[in-house]
């Protein structure tokens, strides 16, 4: 544990001083959130937040090599890091190009489904699905190659898609990797595994880089992270779930849910983002059945809803946090405990998660005094780009 507290606290370091610089290029290039009528911030921010983070989980990766127990762990551990950490840095770059140049919908996909193939080339990828019986579905080059396109696209564009409130991509997909962290290492120690896997050395970092990145991005922020970190996120955390089927003959057996484990390696992906990819599927319904292309903008987007019932940016954000902290935590703990001490747990934060949603705004509605308090001007368009917010990380 102690060395995956220092994977984390790398990455939380290193990505926290690297916004610095990242901040001065986006400037230098002209990767800025421009002003206008219809955006939250009042203004210019820069993007390429991406770029710190990618720095911070790059440096936890080079610390985890030489570390003594992390250094000597199994064969695969270290070099399937390295693969996600070699498609995190292609995805990256096309966010960074988007950031700068704005590319149009179809070319960014082209590169998600490269860094995703990246992915596949290199082994990292769904090798099957365990049965609750003990048994094992095997998927075939061609199964496992589509669905890890799949997960790992999907991932990506539900982070992109929730990027619209300062601090709540990096917020979210945080929470999801701390709870994906807390799986696999107590899962590997209930059946006496190694402690030693790809996805904690990835979830461990992936975490403190979002940590280190949220005291630049969160309202009002003075870095975007952009597609360039939007994509680099939602890469890492799905890359860090499927790397269970590659790890494990056969899924760690807890004393949890038998049924969440035998479908976890498609769970987790989803339970740990079930906020952003709620919002990416309402979205491409909403668009659809308009008659519009799912891509277009509209501001109908889950945060929208919050501002306008009434709660402020900072508020909208802690909401949505306690939402993805409650759906990602207890997915986690049913999977590993079977205790009803975790279903009345998970029941008062559902609980506390709705009165915070809807009773809130309602005994306190944040005071009108301009953009640094409720982040909804008075007939403002609160999409920036296409599947980008410009309000957003």
């Amino acid at each position: 544990m102690r060395e995956y507290l220092l994977v984390f606290l790398v990455a939380l370091s290193v990505t926290y001083l690297l916004t610095v610089v990242a901040r001065e290029f986006a400037l230098r290039t002209g990767a800025v959130a421009a002003v206008r009528d219809r955006d939250v911030h009042a203004e210019p921010i820069p993007y390429l937040g991406g770029l710190a983070m990618l720095g911070g989980l790059y440096a936890a990766y080079l610390v985890a090599r030489h570390l003594p127990f992390l250094s000597t762990s199994e064969e695969f551990v270290l070099p399937d890091a390295g693969a996600v950490l070699l498609a995190g840095a292609l995805v990256c770059a096309v966010g960074v190009i988007d950031d700068i140049f704005d590319l149009d919908a179809l070319t960014k996909l082209g590169g998600q489904v490269l860094a995703a193939g990246l992915l596949v080339t290199q082994g990292v990828r769904f090798y099957y699905f365990p049965a609750a019986d003990g048994t094992q579905f095997s998927l075939d080059d061609v199964q496992g190659a589509v669905l890890t396109l799949v997960v790992v696209i999907g991932t990506m564009n539900a982070v992109n898609f929730v990027d619209g409130l300062d601090g709540l991509a990096a917020g979210v997909v945080g929470i999801g990797a701390a709870a994906f962290f807390l799986y696999c290492y107590f899962a590997s120690a209930q059946t006496n595994l190694t402690l030693a896997t790809t996805g904690a050395l990835l979830s461990a970092a992936l975490a403190g880089a979002c940590a280190g990145f949220l005291p630049h991005n969160f309202h009002p922020a003075r870095l975007f992270m952009g597609d360039s970190g939007s994509m680099l996120i939602g890469l890492v955390l799905s890359a860090s779930a499927l790397t269970l089927t590659g790890q494990f003959v056969g899924m760690p057996e807890t004393t949890g849910n038998s049924l969440f484990v035998t479908v976890l390696p498609v769970l987790l992906p989803i339970s740990l983002l079930m906020v952003p990819i709620a919002d990416l599927v309402l979205a491409v319904v909403r668009r659809t059945r308009a008659g519009r292309s799912p891509m277009s903008a509209d501001k109908q987007h889950l945060h929208h809803r919050l501002l306008e019932i009434g709660h402020s940016q900072r508020r909208a954000v802690l909401i949505m946090w306690t939402w993805a902290f409650t759906i990602a935590t207890g997915a986690v703990l049913v999977s590993l405990f079977d205790d009803p001490l975790v279903w009345w747990g998970l029941g008062t934060m559902i609980v506390l998660s709705v009165a915070l949603t809807f009773v809130l705004p309602k005994v306190h509605r944040p005071r009108k005094t301009g953009l640094g308090d409720t982040g909804l001007p008075e007939n403002a368009d609160l999409e920036g780009r296409a599947d980008e917010p410009v309000a957003g990380s």
